[in-house]
């Protein structure tokens, strides 16, 4: 594979490139930290959320006790996560940077509306085990994606399509009920978000260059950039539960 071009020096914008070397690592350090922050922030009141829920009476919101069947808050939960992604990826241009980070909060809390059913599936060592997990290898992950001077964008096309081809084989799999087939998805499903993730930081990293010296366009996109992460993250984690969790 070809090496990468590191932006700071060839896919520089006008707004950058008369700017000093060392002013440029200091803006991106801030940018990234500025994302990773948003999207830590997303987690953690996931999970806040999702342990709330799970502890307390307010299970019940979203799985009727008696029957054991999810209830229409949970269905509620469900979706609603979708339709905001679709408003923050495709109307993100016509909303404030202010707007931008509510969505996203908004967001993360109903995910952790969603994930404290996980709580009923699989026992609280084995999500934080996951969990766990699952952060030492995003860590690990991010922190390649940004320094790696290898251009990455060869890999979208495969790990887009591969995504796509996991979750159909999910749908699949409902009516199939094999194991061995719902093993190899939750391992390919940790290997194909583990690629997003490294492909993800370094476009983010690209990403500030384009938009460096412009305040509202660095803020969105930064929101963008977190939910990116975060949805790496949150699915890495699941299909990581699905593979070693043990279950009630």
């Amino acid at each position: 594979m070809a090496n990468w071009q590191d932006p700071q020096t060839t896919g520089a914008t006008a707004a950058t490139v008369s700017v000093p070397r060392a002013a440029r690592d200091v803006g991106l350090r801030s940018y990234m930290l500025s994302v990773y922050n948003y999207m830590a922030s997303g987690v953690l009141l996931t999970g806040i959320v999702s342990m709330l829920f799970a502890n307390s009476s307010l299970i019940n919101l979203i799985v009727n006790p008696a029957t054991g069947h999810a209830t229409p808050l949970f269905w509620v939960a469900l979706f609603a996560p979708l339709g905001i992604v679709f408003a923050l990826s495709f109307g993100i241009n016509r909303i404030s940077a202010g707007t931008a980070q509510v969505l996203f909060w908004l967001y993360a809390a109903l995910v952790g509306v969603q994930f404290s059913s996980l709580f009923l599936v699989y026992t609280g060592a084995s999500i934080a085990q996951a969990f766990f997990a699952t952060a030492a290898g995003f860590l690990g992950l991010s922190l390649y994606g940004y320094t790696t001077k290898r251009d990455l964008s060869g890999f979208r096309t495969f790990l887009i399509m591969g995504v796509v081809g996991i979750f159909a084989a999910l749908l699949i799999n409902i009516f199939l009920r094999s194991p061995a087939l719902d093993l190899a998805i939750s391992a390919i499903g940790v290997l194909l978000f583990a690629g997003l993730t490294v492909y993800d930081t370094q476009k983010i990293k690209s990403i500030y260059f384009a938009v460096a010296g412009n305040g509202e366009a660095m803020a969105k996109t930064a929101v963008m950039g977190a939910l990116n992460l975060y949805l790496d993250f949150i699915n890495m984690f699941l299909f990581l539960l699905r593979f070693m969790g043990n279950r009630r």
